[in-house]
């Protein structure tokens, strides 16, 4: 998103949060009401003089006006995500939360049955993942290693080698998986 929209949705934002007009505004931080609604409206590129002068008059912090506004909370249910299978149906894929360019990463929730069985092509060069497992065991092989993870039990690994994810005893393992992509 570009600096000036950030900073028209912040500054627009924190000015109604306080019930104030554009002319409250004004007299508040000393930035003319035109200025003030062209800021909002993106027209404009600020000078940090000017935001300075905002941030004081609405007793804010400078950043609060620059940065992107922290998104809401996303509650996902457990049956929001429609699996994606494997091993005909023994390895399930829920992706949580898909990639994203900003945050680097992505995350799914897996369900393996016994003896399900999932090998992975390399990712991307750089990337990482990250598994936690909450139930069952996870055998994992990491290029030539293997690793047996009970409940409890984290691994981090570099995902740009073929890997591969098992479920060696009779329960169901579930785990959580964060892949992390290198810049």
């Amino acid at each position: 998103m570009d600096i000036n929209m950030t900073i028209a949705e912040n500054v627009k934002r924190i000015r109604e949060e306080k019930k104030l007009t554009l002319d409250a505004a004004a007299a508040a931080t000393g930035v003319s009401r035109s200025m003030l609604a062209q800021i909002e409206k993106g027209d404009v590129n600020p000078t940090i003089s000017v935001l300075w002068k905002i941030a004081g008059g609405f007793k804010v912090s400078f950043t609060s006006l620059v940065e992107r506004d922290r998104e809401k909370p996303v509650l996902l249910r457990c049956g929001d995500t429609p699996p994606l299978d494997e091993d005909g149906g023994r390895y399930r894929n829920y992706p949580v939360f898909p990639f994203d360019r900003e945050r680097s990463f992505e995350s799914y929730r897996i369900v393996i049955q016994p003896g399900g069985h999932l090998t992975a092509q390399p990712h991307l060069p750089g990337s990482e993942e990250y598994v936690t497992v909450f139930s069952g065991q996870l055998e994992i092989g990491v290029g030539e290693e293997t690793y047996l993870l009970d409940v409890g039990d984290s691994i981090r690994f570099p995902a740009d080698q073929p890997h591969s994810y098992h479920a060696p005893g009779r329960e169901e393992t579930q785990l959580s998986m964060l892949i992390w992509y290198a810049s």
